[in-house]
């Protein structure tokens, strides 16, 4: 079964029962892998893709096909009414930047329904202690919070208290971030939406969708949410596209964001596109099938830990609405032998030694590993974790099932070496 690598017996034996165990779940993965991929194949059909829209741009891109056809694949996958599908976004957290500075303006109030943003957000809305030059504080956007409930899920009360028109934004993190909150399902943030629209009906609801495109058979926009963005390099770039990020939605909001993007009168008809667009196009398509298995991998993962005495979330039987596992650890020492272990199944790097470090962005050293094709690849196996209580992996991705087990056991294993795992 293994002739490659070496494992401890009876950490195999536990293997087989978790994969025993993990396997019931993965059908019900299967059939949103099988219906989004149908939808994809739609979107590039319906878009009219050829191989004329792979040809690069150089400039300022005026008329770049390919680049008005991509963005035109990804409305018709998310069911948005306008799209920005661009290489030049750096990170998710650029996009999503470019999505708060295009639609808010000075004297505006943006409300956080989920709590405290992700870390590399914070700096960008300038909450207090985090007030990093440029952010929307310094241009006069205000900024609240509406904390999760004690069970990790979100005060639908407490909306329908303290909104009114004088909120321009309702802002929704999907996923858990650096927390052990619950992330949150499309029915989750359509029940916001539709408190937000009751109480202040003209504000926009933006969603931070990072890790949960294609986790589902619907995304936000389908059920409310008027803006959302998230990164080419976690689900909907299939662990091809080398970079990028995207932001959809309505067709006036879209249009806003792409005068942030470029410059006010130029929008969307500027960007070349030089040469990226073939894998942009061909990480989309792939994007569903990536996201299944990245699914699959986690289920085996949090089937595998829990046997092993370690507390997870989800739990390997619970419905999934974003990519990420979360193993408590514990023991710092137990999570940098879990990330090292991570690493050592990495096609990339499986040589390198992970230590931890501080980040830009991040207020505690973290560590990670990621021994990717793409550099910070969400989508392909990873683990990352500030070293901090509860000392906790986050782990995503996993382009295929079988390698993603592959480095669940590794990641195993090394805790074994290093004494953090006795069996």
């Amino acid at each position: 079964m293994f002739p490659y690598y070496q494992f401890d017996e009876k950490l195999l034996e536990i293997a087989q029962k978790a994969e025993e165990r993990a396997k019931p779940y993965f059908a019900s993965i299967e059939d949103t892998q099988r219906y989004n991929q149908q939808k994809m194949l739609a979107a590039f059909t319906r878009a009219g893709v050829s191989e004329s829209h792979f040809v690069g741009s150089t400039g300022y891109g005026y008329g770049d096909r390919g680049r008005e056809v991509l963005d035109q694949v990804y409305c018709n996958a998310f069911d948005a009414e306008d799209a920005l599908v661009r290489y030049n976004f750096v990170s998710g957290t650029h996009a999503l930047t470019v999505a708060l500075f295009g639609v808010l303006r000075p004297g505006d109030k943006m409300l956080s329904v989920t709590g405290t943003p992700y870390d590399t957000i914070q700096g960008v809305i300038g909450i207090p202690g985090r007030e990093e030059p440029g952010c929307l504080k310094e241009f006069g956007v205000s900024y609240e919070e509406l904390p999760f409930l004690p069970d990790g899920t979100p005060d639908y009360e407490g909306m329908e208290e303290k909104l009114s028109d004088e909120y321009r934004m309702v802002y929704i993190q999907r996923s858990r971030g650096y927390s052990l909150r619950p992330s949150l399902f499309v029915k989750d943030i359509e029940r916001i939406a539709q408190i937000a629209k009751k109480k202040a009906p003209h504000c926009v609801v933006m969603v931070d969708n990072c890790y949960g495109e294609f986790v589902e058979k619907e995304e936000p926009l389908t059920h409310g949410a008027d803006l959302m963005a998230g990164s080419l390099i976690k689900n909907p770039g299939g662990g091809i596209a080398p970079t990028g990020g995207y932001i959809a939605g309505k067709r006036e909001l879209v249009e806003l964001c792409s005068y942030r993007l470029t410059t006010p009168g130029t929008g969307r008809e500027l960007g070349c596109t030089l040469g990226n667009n073939r894998e942009l196009f061909l990480g989309a398509f792939h994007a569903p099938h990536a996201t299944g298995e990245a699914l699959k991998t986690a289920v085996f993962a949090s089937s595998l830990f829990s046997l092993l005495g370690f507390e997870v979330t989800p739990g390997y039987e619970e419905k999934r609405a974003d990519i990420i596992q979360v193993m408590l650890l514990k023991k710092k020492e137990a999570l940098i032998a879990f990330c090292r272990g991570v690493q050592k199944g990495a096609p990339v790097d499986a040589f390198v030694r992970p230590e931890p470090s501080p980040m830009p962005g991040y207020d505690s050293d973290v560590i990670m590993a990621a021994g990717a094709f793409t550099l910070g690849s969400s989508i392909e196996l990873s683990a990352d974790a500030p070293l901090r209580e509860p000392y906790a992996a986050w782990m995503q991705g996993g382009l295929n099932y079988h390698s993603g087990h592959l480095g669940t056991l590794l990641a195993a294993q090394e805790m074994i070496n290093e004494k953090e795992i006795v069996l």
